[in-house]
């Protein structure tokens, strides 16, 4: 779960502009918003419930596999004294099975990420408010997202503050909640992801 948010934060990096038109200078600030996305109040219950969901859909996919493997040992065991019609039927209950199941894992896969947009989105939206609200409460012209998940700043003004215990503060995120992610990122060695391997049906 912790990976997959990531990469949605990924798509949320933004720059908010808002409108000075009785300006003559801007106003810049910058925070980071995965770290503050991380801290929002309600991502242990989110992750909680998309953790359970997860095993759902996989639990299902277990017991079609568990299925699968059942009529492919009878097939093999009692090949030999199967009538012709039998024999064809029984490869045709295999081969559907297989079919169910590797479109099983192609609906899975959307349905996961529809899930987490269900659970993430009001979240973010939340999040991205609370930056709205202070920049306009504090004059800022534009707010630009300082994270490291592929977003690169070229230049940052020598006036540009960072915002982030201002929106924290806004949205009711204790300071300590900060000094806890920035001990963590720290002291915790970086993680190397790799993607996990689909189980695959097996053939006849």
């Amino acid at each position: 779960m912790k990976n997959l948010f990531k990469t949605l934060v990924v798509v949320i990096c933004f720059i908010f502009s808002i409108s000075a038109s009785a300006q003559t200078n801007s106003k810049i600030g910058h925070l980071d918003f995965a770290k503050l996305y991380s801290m929002m109040p309600g991502m242990d219950s989110i992750q909680k419930v998309f953790a359970n969901y997860q095993q759902t859909i996989k639990g299902q996919y277990e017991a079609m596999q568990t299925e699968l493997e059942g009529k492919y040992s009878d097939y093999q065991t009692n090949a030999a004294t199967m009538s012709a019609i039998i024999k064809q039927t029984k490869e045709k209950e295999i081969q559907d099975l297989q079919d169910r199941m590797q479109a099983f894992q192609q609906n899975a896969q959307q349905d996961l990420q529809a899930k987490e947009t269900e659970l993430t989105t009001p979240i973010i939206e939340k999040a991205k408010k609370g930056v709205r609200d202070v920049a306009k409460e504090n004059g800022y012209t534009y707010i630009l997202n300082s994270g490291d998940n592929g977003v690169t700043i070229l230049y940052t003004a020598e006036n540009s503050d960072n915002i982030l215990t201002l929106v924290m503060k806004k949205l009711g995120i204790s300071e300590n909640s900060l000094k806890e992610k920035d001990a963590s990122e720290t002291t915790a060695p970086k993680e190397t992801t790799t993607p996990k391997e689909t189980p695959k049906a097996k053939k006849k």
